[in-house]
């Protein structure tokens, strides 16, 4: 749904918001570095003819990672400047994000999302205006940026592909692709996968297609380049560079806390059960079946460029493994929801164990989380699970804790207002 026109307009703008949220090298001799070779990787790219108005940025950040948003604007961590042995290896990293860019995976990703009426709720109309513009209203730029980086396996695939043909054409020793994937296959042993790895899933069998692809390529080209002395030079200059703490989110700069709920109630009606929220508040249907109610500006920035829900409620409906019959399913698919919840936060703790509970007379259970917020500080999760033929139901309130108390009625009418299809 969007042009490679608009590719470039979504890029632009939330380039334009990462350079104020991420911390920047402040390191022009490295910027030129890294323009001189995406420059050249880039003119080695198959773009149907769109000239992409590519920009390279370094990122004062440790963490191995990289990032491309559409129209060309590249971000390199400091991490991954680092993290690479020699130029090949730097030069296949800029050579995958790259393809995604000529791929135009971010917007193809976005496009899904307003076909599935996805979580950023496109074709709910929270965010009006041109195509381009339903990704930079309401979430932020950058924070849309997040939605536009969430790749399928069968991205990354393409990328790793047409990165290495990158590499090839471009006379670089197309093995560095593989040698960096290896490093950082090597960095998830026995730890949380490298931030990378969070935001670009990691194919099947990535290096021996990789290694496939050179074979069709005709191997190693002759006089292949593997380093120089500017990557060595410019990777000292980088290991040299002040480290700057990360602010937490919701730090200095956050965002105002949102109005209060309305006492007015909007109904939304799924397939298994209808629910009432206030009508000051906004629903993002999700594309598996799951919707957020949440306030203007109660989705954040979680810091690293992904919205978060920091004020508001999440459904979901999921099916649990294991006899739905079984007397304890409940509290077996209820464990279920906690541990998917913790790995994907970390440190979200159980403040309160479940207690047995009804809602629309079924029986349920209720619990208490604690997590980051992404508004700053830490926030309170109520947590009601019930289990119906078609699944395990699941409502999480979501509230800063300095605020709660101004949500948890609120909470209370949303879950009194929930009825389940017969």
């Amino acid at each position: 749904m969007f042009s490679p026109q608009q590719d470039v307009e979504v890029g632009k703008k939330a380039a334009l918001d990462a350079a104020k949220q991420l911390p920047s090298c402040n390191a022009p001799k490295v910027d030129a570095y890294l323009t001189q070779l995406g420059t050249r990787l880039a003119s080695k790219l198959s773009t149907g003819g769109v000239q992409y108005p590519f920009e390279f940025h370094c990122v004062n950040d440790k963490v191995m990672n990289a990032f491309a948003l559409p129209g060309g604007f590249v971000f390199i961590n400091r991490g991954a400047i680092e993290a690479a042995d020699n130029e090949g290896q730097l030069a296949a990293v800029l050579a995958h994000e790259l393809s995604h860019v000529a791929l135009r995976h971010g917007t193809n990703q976005a496009t899904k999302a307003q076909w599935a009426q996805g979580f950023l709720g496109i074709a709910g109309g929270i965010f009006g205006g041109s195509t381009s513009g339903t990704l930079l209203t309401g979430l932020g730029a950058f924070a849309a940026g997040g939605v536009l980086l969430r790749y399928s396996r069968t991205a990354e695939s393409q990328a790793d592909v047409m990165g290495t043909q990158v590499l090839y054409d471009a006379g670089y020793d197309p093995r560095g692709m593989a040698q960096f994937f290896e490093k950082l296959e090597a960095e998830t042993k026995g730890k949380n996968p490298p931030e990378f790895l969070s935001d670009h899933p990691n194919p099947e069998h990535r290096v021996e297609r990789v290694n496939d692809e050179i074979e069709r390529l005709g191997g190693i080209p002759a006089n292949a380049k593997r380093d120089s002395a500017e990557f060595e030079a410019i990777k000292r200059e980088v290991l040299a560079l002040p480290v700057v703490k990360k602010a937490a989110p919701g730090a200095a700069g956050a965002a105002a806390a949102p109005a209060l709920p309305s006492s007015n109630f909007a109904e939304y009606q799924a397939n298994s059960y209808n629910v009432k929220y206030p009508d000051n508040w906004k629903k993002y249907p999700d594309s598996n079946g799951g919707v957020s109610f949440a306030p203007e500006g109660g989705i954040l920035d979680d810091g690293s460029g992904h919205a978060a829900l920091a004020y508001g409620l999440i459904v979901s409906v999921a099916q649990i493994q294991g006899d739905a019959k079984d007397s304890n399913a409940l509290e077996n698919g209820t464990r279920q929801v906690f541990q998917d919840l913790q790995k994907a936060n970390p440190k979200m703790k159980i403040q309160r164990q479940g207690e047995h509970v009804r809602l629309n007379g079924q029986p349920g259970l209720s619990a208490y989380l604690t997590n980051d917020s992404p508004a700053g500080g830490l926030e309170t999760d109520w947590v009601i699970t019930v289990l119906r033929p078609e699944g395990l139901h699941s409502f999480i309130c979501v509230a800063p804790q300095p605020a709660y108390s101004n949500y948890d009625k609120t909470f209370s009418s949303i879950l009194d207002s929930v009825r389940f299809e017969k």
